[in-house]
């Protein structure tokens, strides 16, 4: 097999793994918060803690990865993991949980570690298909809502820890015998972050903010739907993990493919087909449970409005595949305009992307608490979206002027 294939698959698996880590609370959350009797702001709170750690880190070690072997920085990580997850069984208060969260957040910083190493490999005409492979590492959210259960319903609560522990160590152990060294691993150059000049680039935080909805709110999503499928649809524990799982899986799945169709339609077609599609869907989402009393010539006539499960469902996995496109588009659109600062590029992005899925799950407990409507935390999603398409309409047309400009510049024309 060749090195870069080598490269892209150790990587891949290590992502799955440590991203199997970062959502751990998605289960334990429901059994935490029957535990300790939380609300569903606390409950959001307790979510996001794993959440919140991984997206703060991305963006220094994003630089990081800049400046050091990957492959090592990537192994380092993955070793810092285990101490955490070997306490885990020993904590039993809501201040423990949010403390072994923070820890746990570390795995998040896993992609911009790996999409760093795995841009190296590949020409550009490939960045896009590549990067969308690695980010397919996202099935390691399908993988702890399949196997946690199994570990908690034979092994026990207390074993969940072990296990994973367990599991990360082989993992490690087969990413330093699989992942070959990296081809070069370092492009920077002191003079590169003087006044952070890249920040100063708008085009990078519109990029934050499109991967703060494709990204954060898929990883919102998964961490609030078990939950919501038991409380909105009466489901059970086990229905509930069936559901999030589909959807979960069906949107990491297609981040490949996601990454092919950037690399052979453009990525922000990608992008902005991706957006129309998910603000039709959560459009019908964010309907409440409506009963209507109609005046008739006769009587009253009732009419209930419901968005059933299996309705639901489908809405809620065209969401999961657009967002799948949106999330490899993003990146194809970043190698296209920094190449050479994939880490700390997209290491910022990265960690904008992971703020909302730290953000969302507490506003998504907060518009409960506050509304008493269920569906409330689709109406905030379908404002975020309505945001960034507000903003990307108004790029596109600043960005085509500025075209017209520099090609009327470079012919002359303004001097006519």
């Amino acid at each position: 097999m060749p090195l870069s294939y080598r490269a892209l698959w150790a990587a891949t698996l290590a992502f799955a793994a440590n991203f199997s880590v970062w959502t751990l609370y998605a289960v334990m959350g429901i059994q935490i918060r029957d535990d300790l009797f939380l609300s569903s702001t606390q409950l959001g709170i307790l979510l996001a803690a794993p959440i919140f750690s991984g997206a703060v880190l991305r963006w220094p070690i994003g630089i990081l990865a800049e400046r050091m072997d990957c492959k090592k920085l990537y192994l380092y990580q993955m070793i810092l993991l285990v101490p955490a997850l070997f306490l885990l069984p020993t904590i039993g208060s809501y201040t423990g949980y949010l403390a072994i969260g923070l820890w746990l957040g570390i795995s998040g910083v896993s992609f911009t570690i790996g999409i760093r190493y795995v841009s190296e490999w590949f020409e550009t005409r490939m960045q896009g298909t590549a990067m969308g492979v690695f980010g397919s590492g996202n099935l390691g959210a399908a993988i702890t809502l399949l196997i946690l259960p199994l570990i908690i319903k034979y092994l026990g609560w207390d074993k969940i820890g072990l296990v994973y522990a367990i599991g990360m160590i082989f993992v490690i152990a087969l990413f330093a015998l699989l992942a070959p060294k990296p081809i070069q691993h370092t492009t920077y150059s002191p003079s590169d972050n003087q006044g952070h000049h890249w920040l100063r680039d708008w085009r990078i935080w519109r990029f934050g903010l499109y991967y703060y909805f494709v990204f954060g709110s898929f990883l919102a999503l998964i961490l609030w739907l078990p939950q919501y499928y038991m409380n909105a649809y009466n489901l059970s524990f086990s229905e509930a993990m069936n559901f999030t799982l589909l959807f979960a899986f069906t949107s990491s799945l297609v981040r490949a493919l996601g990454g092919w169709f950037s690399d052979r339609y453009g990525a922000r077609t990608i992008n902005w087909s991706v957006f129309w599609v998910c603000l039709v869907s959560l459009f019908f989402l964010s309907y409440p449970p409506t009963t209507m009393t109609i005046h008739g010539i006769e009587g009253d006539v009732e009419i209930f409005i419901e968005i059933n499960k299996w309705v639901f469902t489908f809405l809620l996995l065209i969401i999961g595949l657009a967002q799948g496109f949106g999330r490899a588009s993003v990146y194809k659109t970043i190698h296209d305009h920094y190449p050479l600062q994939m880490g700390r590029v997209g290491g910022f992005v990265a960690f904008i992307g992971a703020l909302g899925g730290c953000t969302l799950p507490v506003m998504f407990g907060l518009a409960d608490d506050l509304i008493g409507v269920h569906s409330a935390s689709f109406m905030l999603l379908y404002g975020v979206l309505a945001g960034c398409m507000i903003l990307m309409h108004f790029a596109i047309k600043a960005d085509e002027y500025q075209q017209r400009l520099k090609e009327a510049i470079e012919n002359n024309f303004l001097t006519k």
